[in-house]
């Protein structure tokens, strides 16, 4: 005849491994998780809009003046549409 045992054991992790003998990792742990938010804080630094732009820009030196070309061509050309219809919409 087979009997079955239910044993309900109430303790803490730390507590758990004390009594196995398992190591307290806790310490590494706080050392590991801390030097992973201070690679992830300095990563997260090099997406800032300044660090983007001057990475774009350091690849070619007249990087920026190409960007200020290209953005002064885009604000000319809208305007000369935005002229276009106001003058189209005043001739009827």
């Amino acid at each position: 005849m087979a009997m079955k045992v239910t044993v309900e054991v109430d303790c803490t992790p730390l507590e758990a491994r004390q009594f196995f003998g398992l190591p307290d990792v806790q310490p590494m742990q706080q050392a590991i998780m801390a030097e992973m938010e201070k690679n992830i804080i300095k990563e997260a630094q090099r997406f800032t809009p300044d660090a983007m732009l001057q990475n774009w820009f350091s690849s070619i030196p007249q990087g920026a003046d190409l960007f200020r070309d290209f953005a002064s061509k885009m604000i000319a050309a809208s305007g000369a549409g935005l002229g276009g219809v106001k003058k189209s919409a005043e001739s009827k």
